[in-house]
């Protein structure tokens, strides 16, 4: 049995599972409870990136000392920055592991409602469509248009909670990069400038949400969610 098979038995499972409950929107349900158990496979791995993000923060002081020592040799200055991390047993990316692991599933998602293997709907709103298809069916603010502005809302107000965050964490390092509180999984010397714009990044994740079939959009927003949940309560 090939993986996309295997993964398309057991989204029909578990929403033969939950049918009882969920009745048309039960295969959306079931999308929902698979990415909760995929985030609670990796959880883990998100102890171990917050951890990392503390233990960065503690050697900003050391970053910043090397970054005027070595402000002439941006090479140097990786290869001491690195050398530091080595030393102190932290990694600069760590906190990429959760989100690498989870591309497989967003894209066995993808493939498997955008090619038709398995169908649904959330509300009014067909899992294999999107947001251009919804606002076909009846407009922006029509019954399938609808479960797309709540969509849209979740995701907005979860990029701007991490916005405020990333933001208030520069503040709170003193605005130095590397080093510091940085966005978890940025990799020590990326430049001042693009680190501090990868905040605003978080908003591109609307744009996937409206391009994207529902299925994979609704993965997107719960995941976004549980992630910035996560963070706000392992870093606190």
């Amino acid at each position: 049995m090939s993986p996309m098979s295997a993964f398309a038995t057991l989204v029909e499972q578990l929403a033969a599972l939950l049918q009882p409950l969920f009745h048309a929107s039960a295969t959306a349900a079931a999308i929902v409870v698979f990415t909760v158990l995929v985030r609670l496979a990796i959880h883990p791995l998100s102890r171990a990136a917050a951890r990392g993000q503390r233990a960065r923060a503690q050697l900003a002081p050391q970053v910043a000392a090397l970054r005027t020592k070595y402000r002439n040799d941006p090479e140097r200055l990786q290869r001491a920055v690195l050398e530091l991390h080595g030393k102190e047993k932290v990694s600069p990316l760590a906190g990429c592991l959760p989100s690498l692991l989870q591309l497989p599933a967003f894209l066995l998602m993808y493939h498997l409602f955008a090619g038709g293997s398995v169908s649904g709907t959330l509300l009014a709103a067909p899992l294999a469509g999107n947001w251009l298809s919804a606002i076909g069916q009846g407009g922006v603010f029509g019954p399938a248009g609808l479960v797309y502005v709540v969509l849209f809302l979740i995701v907005a107000a979860v990029a701007t909670f991490m916005y405020v965050r990333a933001k208030r964490q520069f503040a709170a390092s003193g605005g130095a990069v590397p080093g510091g509180a940085v966005p978890e999984g940025v990799p020590e010397g990326v430049s001042a400038g693009l680190t501090k714009a990868l905040p605003l990044l978080s908003f591109g994740t609307l744009i996937t949400v409206a391009v994207v079939p529902l299925a994979a959009a609704l993965y997107i927003t719960v995941s976004t969610a549980w992630t910035a949940a996560e963070r706000a309560l392992l870093t606190a």
